[in-house]
Protein backbone atom coordinates (compact mmCIF):
# COMPACT_ATOMS: atom_id res chain seq x y z
CA UNK A 1 0.00 0.00 0.00
CA UNK A 2 1.19 3.48 -1.13
CA UNK A 3 1.50 5.01 2.17
CA UNK A 4 1.51 8.31 0.82
CA UNK A 5 -1.86 8.06 -0.89
CA UNK A 6 -3.27 6.43 2.23
CA UNK A 7 -2.64 9.54 4.45
CA UNK A 8 -4.09 11.82 1.31
CA UNK A 9 -6.92 9.91 1.57
CA UNK A 10 -7.78 9.67 5.37
CA UNK A 11 -6.83 13.08 5.63
CA UNK A 12 -7.18 14.82 2.74
CA UNK A 13 -8.93 17.58 1.68
CA UNK A 14 -11.15 17.49 -1.15
CA UNK A 15 -14.14 13.90 -2.85
CA UNK A 16 -13.56 11.03 -4.56
CA UNK A 17 -14.70 11.83 -8.38
CA UNK A 18 -16.59 8.63 -9.72
CA UNK A 19 -15.56 8.19 -13.07
CA UNK A 20 -16.49 4.08 -13.37
CA UNK A 21 -19.61 4.20 -15.62
CA UNK A 22 -19.15 0.16 -17.26
CA UNK A 23 -20.90 -1.78 -19.46
CA UNK A 24 -24.69 -1.32 -18.52
CA UNK A 25 -24.23 2.08 -17.56
CA UNK A 26 -22.19 3.57 -20.30
CA UNK A 27 -25.06 4.49 -22.88
CA UNK A 28 -26.63 6.02 -20.24
CA UNK A 29 -23.63 8.02 -19.63
CA UNK A 30 -22.70 9.17 -22.95
CA UNK A 31 -26.52 9.94 -23.78
CA UNK A 32 -26.37 12.39 -20.82
CA UNK A 33 -22.47 13.71 -22.25
CA UNK A 34 -24.68 14.09 -25.72
CA UNK A 35 -23.17 11.58 -27.31
CA UNK A 36 -26.55 9.12 -29.11
CA UNK A 37 -25.88 5.43 -29.60
CA UNK A 38 -26.57 6.43 -33.06
CA UNK A 39 -23.42 7.41 -32.88
CA UNK A 40 -21.59 3.98 -32.46
CA UNK A 41 -21.55 1.23 -34.14
CA UNK A 42 -20.33 -1.39 -31.61
CA UNK A 43 -19.25 -1.59 -28.39
CA UNK A 44 -15.54 -1.23 -28.73
CA UNK A 45 -16.76 2.32 -30.44
CA UNK A 46 -18.64 3.34 -27.43
CA UNK A 47 -15.81 2.67 -24.94
CA UNK A 48 -13.71 4.72 -27.12
CA UNK A 49 -15.96 7.42 -26.68
CA UNK A 50 -16.69 7.06 -22.92
CA UNK A 51 -13.19 7.11 -22.61
CA UNK A 52 -12.25 10.02 -24.53
CA UNK A 53 -15.13 11.63 -22.30
CA UNK A 54 -13.02 10.49 -18.80
CA UNK A 55 -9.82 11.92 -20.58
CA UNK A 56 -11.14 14.88 -20.99
CA UNK A 57 -12.20 15.26 -17.60
CA UNK A 58 -9.03 14.06 -16.27
CA UNK A 59 -6.54 15.74 -18.41
CA UNK A 60 -9.00 19.46 -17.50
CA UNK A 61 -6.80 21.98 -15.72
CA UNK A 62 -9.73 22.05 -13.47
CA UNK A 63 -9.36 18.86 -12.29
CA UNK A 64 -6.68 19.09 -9.38
CA UNK A 65 -5.57 16.98 -6.14
CA UNK A 66 -5.99 20.18 -4.12
CA UNK A 67 -9.76 19.54 -4.16
CA UNK A 68 -10.21 15.99 -6.00
CA UNK A 69 -8.45 13.18 -3.48
CA UNK A 70 -9.31 10.01 -5.90
CA UNK A 71 -10.72 8.90 -9.08
CA UNK A 72 -12.93 5.50 -9.17
CA UNK A 73 -12.30 4.11 -12.86
CA UNK A 74 -14.02 1.09 -14.99
CA UNK A 75 -11.43 -1.98 -15.65
CA UNK A 76 -11.03 -0.98 -19.59
CA UNK A 77 -10.55 2.85 -18.27
CA UNK A 78 -7.25 1.23 -16.00
CA UNK A 79 -6.12 -0.57 -19.01
CA UNK A 80 -6.51 2.65 -21.43
CA UNK A 81 -3.62 5.19 -21.76
CA UNK A 82 -3.98 9.32 -21.22
CA UNK A 83 -1.70 11.25 -22.61
CA UNK A 84 0.87 8.70 -23.10
CA UNK A 85 0.64 6.79 -19.52
CA UNK A 86 -2.07 4.30 -17.60
CA UNK A 87 -4.81 6.31 -16.85
CA UNK A 88 -3.86 5.25 -12.92
CA UNK A 89 -0.49 6.51 -13.41
CA UNK A 90 -1.14 9.89 -14.88
CA UNK A 91 -3.82 10.40 -11.94
CA UNK A 92 -0.98 9.54 -9.70
CA UNK A 93 1.19 11.74 -11.39
CA UNK A 94 -1.37 14.71 -10.90
CA UNK A 95 -1.32 13.65 -6.65
CA UNK A 96 -5.34 11.91 -7.30
CA UNK A 97 -5.12 8.21 -5.69
CA UNK A 98 -6.78 6.00 -8.46
CA UNK A 99 -9.16 3.44 -7.50
CA UNK A 100 -10.96 0.60 -9.80
CA UNK A 101 -14.32 -0.91 -9.91
CA UNK A 102 -14.21 -4.29 -9.39
CA UNK A 103 -17.67 -5.53 -9.55
CA UNK A 104 -19.43 -7.55 -12.30
CA UNK A 105 -22.74 -6.07 -11.56
CA UNK A 106 -26.27 -6.97 -9.70
CA UNK A 107 -27.68 -9.93 -9.54
CA UNK A 108 -31.61 -10.23 -9.49
CA UNK A 109 -33.85 -8.91 -6.46
CA UNK A 110 -34.55 -11.08 -3.80
CA UNK A 111 -35.31 -10.34 -0.10
CA UNK A 112 -35.41 -6.85 -0.62
CA UNK A 113 -31.88 -6.43 -2.29
CA UNK A 114 -29.20 -7.13 -4.90
CA UNK A 115 -26.16 -8.89 -4.17
CA UNK A 116 -23.35 -8.93 -6.12
CA UNK A 117 -22.94 -10.89 -9.17
CA UNK A 118 -19.67 -13.56 -8.68
CA UNK A 119 -16.39 -12.78 -9.58
CA UNK A 120 -14.38 -15.35 -10.80
CA UNK A 121 -11.71 -13.37 -11.98
CA UNK A 122 -11.03 -11.28 -9.12
CA UNK A 123 -7.90 -12.75 -8.21
CA UNK A 124 -6.65 -11.49 -11.96
CA UNK A 125 -8.06 -8.51 -11.93
CA UNK A 126 -6.74 -7.12 -8.66
CA UNK A 127 -3.10 -8.31 -9.62
CA UNK A 128 -3.34 -6.10 -12.74
CA UNK A 129 -4.91 -3.62 -10.65
CA UNK A 130 -1.45 -3.54 -8.60
CA UNK A 131 0.70 -3.54 -11.43
CA UNK A 132 -1.37 -1.06 -12.96
CA UNK A 133 -0.52 1.01 -9.16
CA UNK A 134 -4.16 1.30 -8.12
CA UNK A 135 -4.77 1.98 -4.70
CA UNK A 136 -8.13 0.85 -3.98
CA UNK A 137 -11.23 -0.91 -5.89
CA UNK A 138 -14.89 -0.27 -5.00
CA UNK A 139 -18.04 -2.96 -5.95
CA UNK A 140 -21.76 -2.09 -5.31
CA UNK A 141 -24.62 -3.98 -3.91
CA UNK A 142 -28.28 -2.55 -3.91
CA UNK A 143 -30.80 -2.02 -0.74
CA UNK A 144 -34.19 -1.52 -1.61
CA UNK A 145 -36.46 -2.51 1.59
CA UNK A 146 -35.63 -2.68 5.09
CA UNK A 147 -35.64 -6.69 4.88
CA UNK A 148 -32.69 -7.37 7.66
CA UNK A 149 -32.09 -10.98 5.78
CA UNK A 150 -31.18 -9.56 2.86
CA UNK A 151 -29.48 -6.52 4.08
CA UNK A 152 -27.13 -8.74 6.24
CA UNK A 153 -26.53 -10.55 3.29
CA UNK A 154 -25.56 -7.99 1.67
CA UNK A 155 -22.88 -6.70 3.68
CA UNK A 156 -21.73 -9.99 4.96
CA UNK A 157 -20.78 -10.25 0.87
CA UNK A 158 -19.50 -7.29 0.97
CA UNK A 159 -16.75 -7.53 3.79
CA UNK A 160 -15.91 -11.25 2.77
CA UNK A 161 -15.10 -9.56 -0.88
CA UNK A 162 -13.35 -6.96 0.87
CA UNK A 163 -10.78 -9.13 2.74
CA UNK A 164 -9.68 -10.69 -0.29
CA UNK A 165 -8.72 -7.17 -1.91
CA UNK A 166 -7.20 -6.19 1.16
CA UNK A 167 -5.26 -9.47 1.22
CA UNK A 168 -3.99 -8.38 -2.49
CA UNK A 169 -2.96 -5.14 -0.79
CA UNK A 170 -5.44 -2.98 -2.34
CA UNK A 171 -7.96 -0.83 -0.22
CA UNK A 172 -12.07 -1.65 -0.57
CA UNK A 173 -14.57 1.09 -0.91
CA UNK A 174 -17.67 -1.13 0.30
CA UNK A 175 -20.73 0.37 -1.20
CA UNK A 176 -24.04 -0.90 -0.31
CA UNK A 177 -26.11 1.17 -2.02
CA UNK A 178 -29.48 2.47 -0.57
CA UNK A 179 -31.97 3.41 -2.91
CA UNK A 180 -32.79 7.14 -2.31
CA UNK A 181 -36.64 5.90 -3.12
CA UNK A 182 -37.15 3.17 -0.53
CA UNK A 183 -40.48 3.96 1.28
CA UNK A 184 -38.22 2.74 4.39
CA UNK A 185 -34.99 4.47 3.55
CA UNK A 186 -34.34 5.36 7.72
CA UNK A 187 -34.97 2.12 8.86
CA UNK A 188 -32.59 0.41 6.04
CA UNK A 189 -30.30 2.74 7.32
CA UNK A 190 -30.29 1.90 10.90
CA UNK A 191 -30.57 -1.95 10.17
CA UNK A 192 -27.18 -0.96 7.66
CA UNK A 193 -25.29 0.81 9.88
CA UNK A 194 -25.62 -1.79 12.63
CA UNK A 195 -24.55 -4.54 10.07
CA UNK A 196 -21.87 -2.54 9.28
CA UNK A 197 -20.38 -1.63 12.71
CA UNK A 198 -20.43 -5.96 13.53
CA UNK A 199 -18.09 -6.27 10.41
CA UNK A 200 -16.29 -3.76 11.60
CA UNK A 201 -15.39 -4.78 14.86
CA UNK A 202 -14.70 -8.31 13.66
CA UNK A 203 -11.80 -7.03 11.44
CA UNK A 204 -7.96 -7.01 12.45
CA UNK A 205 -6.37 -3.87 13.12
CA UNK A 206 -4.31 -3.90 9.72
CA UNK A 207 -7.72 -4.34 7.90
CA UNK A 208 -8.40 -1.11 6.75
CA UNK A 209 -11.77 -0.36 4.50
CA UNK A 210 -13.44 2.48 2.94
CA UNK A 211 -17.26 3.02 3.18
CA UNK A 212 -19.20 4.24 0.46
CA UNK A 213 -23.02 5.47 1.46
CA UNK A 214 -26.27 6.72 0.61
CA UNK A 215 -26.62 10.29 2.67
CA UNK A 216 -28.94 9.12 5.44
CA UNK A 217 -32.23 10.73 5.93
CA UNK A 218 -30.93 11.37 9.69
CA UNK A 219 -27.76 13.37 9.52
CA UNK A 220 -24.67 11.96 11.30
CA UNK A 221 -26.41 8.31 11.59
CA UNK A 222 -22.96 7.49 9.94
CA UNK A 223 -20.90 9.02 12.86
CA UNK A 224 -20.21 5.54 14.19
CA UNK A 225 -18.92 4.08 10.89
CA UNK A 226 -16.80 7.23 10.33
CA UNK A 227 -15.04 7.48 13.45
CA UNK A 228 -14.20 4.08 13.73
CA UNK A 229 -10.28 2.43 13.83
CA UNK A 230 -10.37 0.84 10.61
CA UNK A 231 -12.12 3.40 8.64
CA UNK A 232 -9.97 4.94 6.53
CA UNK A 233 -12.79 7.56 4.99
CA UNK A 234 -16.51 7.43 4.91
CA UNK A 235 -17.60 8.64 1.40
CA UNK A 236 -21.17 9.46 0.08
CA UNK A 237 -22.72 8.47 -3.75
CA UNK A 238 -25.48 11.07 -4.98
CA UNK A 239 -27.86 7.90 -6.02
CA UNK A 240 -29.89 9.88 -8.52
CA UNK A 241 -30.02 13.11 -6.33
CA UNK A 242 -29.43 16.64 -8.44
CA UNK A 243 -26.33 18.01 -7.71
CA UNK A 244 -27.66 20.77 -5.12
CA UNK A 245 -29.75 18.45 -3.31
CA UNK A 246 -26.77 15.89 -2.96
CA UNK A 247 -24.66 18.81 -1.80
CA UNK A 248 -26.93 20.13 0.69
CA UNK A 249 -27.74 16.79 1.97
CA UNK A 250 -24.05 15.62 2.22
CA UNK A 251 -22.97 19.79 4.28
CA UNK A 252 -25.08 18.20 7.29
CA UNK A 253 -23.17 14.90 7.54
CA UNK A 254 -20.03 15.62 9.19
CA UNK A 255 -16.70 13.71 8.29
CA UNK A 256 -18.33 12.56 5.12
CA UNK A 257 -17.29 13.82 1.64
CA UNK A 258 -18.55 13.29 -1.67
CA UNK A 259 -17.79 10.39 -4.43
CA UNK A 260 -20.35 11.58 -7.03
CA UNK A 261 -20.81 10.59 -10.67
CA UNK A 262 -23.86 11.96 -12.06
CA UNK A 263 -23.73 14.93 -10.08
CA UNK A 264 -19.71 15.93 -11.34
CA UNK A 265 -21.17 15.33 -14.85
CA UNK A 266 -24.30 16.01 -15.59
CA UNK A 267 -23.66 19.57 -16.95
CA UNK A 268 -20.47 18.04 -18.97
CA UNK A 269 -21.39 18.05 -22.95
CA UNK A 270 -19.60 16.98 -25.99
CA UNK A 271 -20.25 19.92 -27.90
CA UNK A 272 -18.91 22.54 -25.37
CA UNK A 273 -15.76 24.31 -26.39
CA UNK A 274 -12.73 23.72 -24.11
CA UNK A 275 -13.01 26.44 -22.45
CA UNK A 276 -17.50 26.26 -21.75
CA UNK A 277 -16.19 22.42 -20.54
CA UNK A 278 -13.65 23.76 -17.95
CA UNK A 279 -15.74 25.70 -16.45
CA UNK A 280 -18.82 23.64 -15.88
CA UNK A 281 -16.44 21.33 -14.70
CA UNK A 282 -15.02 23.77 -12.05
CA UNK A 283 -18.60 25.25 -11.13
CA UNK A 284 -19.56 21.40 -9.94
CA UNK A 285 -16.14 20.64 -8.54
CA UNK A 286 -16.25 23.97 -6.60
CA UNK A 287 -19.51 22.85 -5.53
CA UNK A 288 -18.71 19.45 -4.36
CA UNK A 289 -15.33 20.55 -2.83
CA UNK A 290 -17.19 22.62 -0.69
CA UNK A 291 -20.14 20.41 0.57
CA UNK A 292 -17.25 17.87 1.48
CA UNK A 293 -15.08 20.13 3.49
CA UNK A 294 -17.79 23.26 4.87
CA UNK A 295 -20.46 21.14 7.19
CA UNK A 296 -23.82 23.07 8.27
Amino acid sequence: MNQEQLEKVKQGNGFIAALDQSGGSTPKALKAYGVNEDQYTNEDEMFDLVHEMRSRIVTSPSFTSDKVLGAILFEQTMDREVEGKYTGDYLADKGIVPFLKVDKGLADEENGVQLMKPMPDLEDLLARANDRHIFGTKMRSNILSANVKGITEVVEQQFEVGKQIIAAGLVPIIEPEVNINAADKEQIEEILRDAILEELNGLAEDELVMLKLTIPTVPNLYKELVDHPNVIRVVALSGGYTRVEANNLLKQNDGIIASFSRALSSDLNAAQSAEEFDGKLAEAIDTIYDASVNKK
